[in-house]
């Protein structure tokens, strides 16, 4: 048992609790923090960003790629307030993050004292559960809590507010256990028994997998329960790479930005099996058309996400791993010869109605293709961050993920800026594996300044600009549904990115031409360090197919010229 302060109990407690890195940025409130933080140096490492965003981000982009907890530090009022995009991302995504952060001493609360804000009642809708720490003797114990919380069940974020008294008074610490998450509920014997049921009557089952599988590193379960029923299987935005994309069970994204496939196999299946999904609106747009003459089995560890878009007919509540496990053991080998035509008959379409072309026009740039070079070049280890917008649904469609979390994107909340401190984040955490950023003009200027964190800690970050002069999604919605009337989509700036990067002391190189795709990423990759490579792309490259929002599969727009559509 040893006398320590309050910082040094937290710092102690983080490193206890299997934190190796925390991102943050000091500032009055957490300077005791920060002091612990040079003590103890040698045995965690403190990431330094440009702006509190960025670090929750960074934190974020850390968690989902290895699957540890993100940790992120913030000073109070504007420092505590700069982190709640990146927490409510986090939230979003079911993202395992501890935000620390300091607040005005105890005597000071209440009284509107300088740089003092409610964190706590501030962040209340978008934690998993918040903590404001009145004793230092309760410290220890509560960022062990935290950390059980944060990963148990759905994962998501805690935060934890600590009064700068309490970190300088003194009081007993003995180091603990690490946090060992919740039992996740386990479904009984007999509804494991009603789903293998319901799955072996199915003629045309249909797997619908989301970020749950991911989570609980349930891809191989997965792969393997779709072989076995000979299912095919399409995900949402978080679902990417749990299944590989080599599979021939593989159809892509289902949803707004969906393949032909994906969204045809929904309103043809007579049984939809969910996976740590939602149904979220971009995934079932019109709920009522959405799978309507299907029944719907629902896996999922959260029960309150159970019926709550969609109204289903047997809902398993527990791990998605632990139930695709059970349920592949209960199932007869050798598939019915009508799930067998049945996935002859979605990959036939798959086949038929492909993406569009990513080659492009002569020696325009596609931004297709770009994506597809990045894969070829990086190879399979590749992670790969995004911004939000059109580059992030060209990721989505075109990028050949081959296995889970080498997929970084708010996909929930949809916030601009995170991906740069995501792929920060990713690099720390992945020592050795290429990562890449696939951002839009509009996006990168949001946090460009943590490029300054790329250079500063040698981390070998390739950032692709698909810099079209447009707020490029926005711009789209306002040529399909707004009769091209552009307000304030068009940007106008002169922004130079290669002296940007040179500017910072990254790398910079342009794409102009298509046969200067290859070459300029593979230079950009051979750096080994960060590089910002300017694509330019016209602003009139599209992201297609697209289902209008709030409508059904049959609603989708295949191209912009009617006379294409089917």
């Amino acid at each position: 048992m040893k006398l320590l302060t309050g910082a040094q109990i937290l710092i102690h407690t983080l490193i206890e609790q299997g934190a190796d890195v925390v991102f943050g940025y000091p500032g009055g409130a957490v300077l005791n923090i920060y002091d612990a933080l040079y003590e103890m140096r040698g045995e965690i490492r403190h990431v330094l960003v440009s702006h509190e965003q960025g670090a929750a981000h960074a934190a974020d982009g850390y968690a989902r790629s290895t699957g540890r907890t993100g940790v992120v530090i913030a000073t109070s009022g504007p420092g505590a307030t700069n982190l709640v995009t990146g927490i409510a991302a986090a939230y979003h995504d079911s993202v395992p993050l501890i935000a620390v952060t300091g607040n005005v001493t105890r005597d000071l609360i209440g009284r509107a004292s300088f740089q003092e804000v409610d964190i706590v009642g501030i962040t209340a809708p978008i934690v998993k559960r918040n903590y404001f720490v009145r004793q230092t003797e309760a410290l220890a114990d509560t960022v062990r809590e935290a950390f059980e919380v944060a990963n148990s069940g759905r994962k998501g974020p805690v935060l934890i507010d600590i009064p700068k008294d309490v970190t300088a008074q003194q009081a007993r610490w003995s180091p603990g256990p690490r946090f060992c998450p919740r039992p996740a509920p386990r479904p009984p014997d007999a509804e494991i028994r009603a789903a293998a049921e319901m799955i072996e009557k199915s003629a045309r089952p249909l797997i619908y997998s989301g970020g749950g599988v991911a989570f609980s590193d349930a891809q191989d379960r997965l792969r393997a329960f779709a072989e076995k029923i000979r299912a095919p299987v399409c995900t949402s935005m978080m679902g990417l790479g749990a299944i590989p994309a080599s599979s021939p069970h593989n159809l892509g994204l289902v949803g707004m930005h969906g393949t032909a496939a994906s969204n045809m196999a929904v309103s043809r299946c007579d049984l939809l099996i969910a996976i740590g999904a939602r149904f979220s609106d971009r995934v079932a747009g019109n709920r009522l058309k959405f799978a309507q003459d299907a029944a719907i089995l629902h896996i999922d560890i959260d029960r309150s996400e159970i019926a709550k878009n969609v109204p289903v007919d047997l809902a398993l509540t527990g791990d998605a791993g632990e139930c695709l496990e059970r349920l592949t053991a209960l199932l007869p080998d050798g598939p019915s010869p009508q799930k067998a035509e049945w996935l002859h008959e979605v990959l036939r379409h798959k086949a038929m109605n492909a993406l569009p072309d990513a080659a492009g026009e002569g020696d325009e740039v596609n931004p297709r293709e770009v994506i597809l070079a990045l894969q070829k070049v990086a190879g399979p280890d590749l992670i790969v961050a995004t911004d939000v917008g059109q580059h992030q649904m060209f990721v989505a469609q075109y990028y050949p993920f081959q296995r889970a979390r080498a997929f970084l994107s708010s996909c929930g909340l949809g916030a601009m800026g995170y991906g740069l401190g995501a792929a920060n984040g990713a690099a720390v955490g992945n020592p050795g594996r290429p990562v890449a950023l696939v951002t839009g003009d509009g996006s990168f200027h949001m946090n460009l300044q943590e490029l300054a964190v790329s250079v500063t800690n040698k981390l070998p970050v390739v950032v692709t600009v698909m810099n079209n002069g447009v707020l490029g999604m926005v711009h789209q919605w306002q040529n399909l549904f707004y009769g091209g009337r552009y307000s304030s989509t068009e940007l106008g700036r002169e922004t130079d990115f290669v002296k940007l990067a040179e500017a910072f002391g990254a790398a910079g190189l342009r794409i102009r031409k298509r046969s200067e795709i290859l070459p300029a990423l593979t230079r950009a990759f051979a750096v080994g360090g960060p590089c910002v490579v300017d694509c330019v792309i016209d602003a009139r490259q599209r992201v297609f197919p697209i289902i209008p929002p709030g409508a059904a599969s049959e609603d989708m727009i295949y191209s912009e010229y009617s006379e294409e559509q089917r």
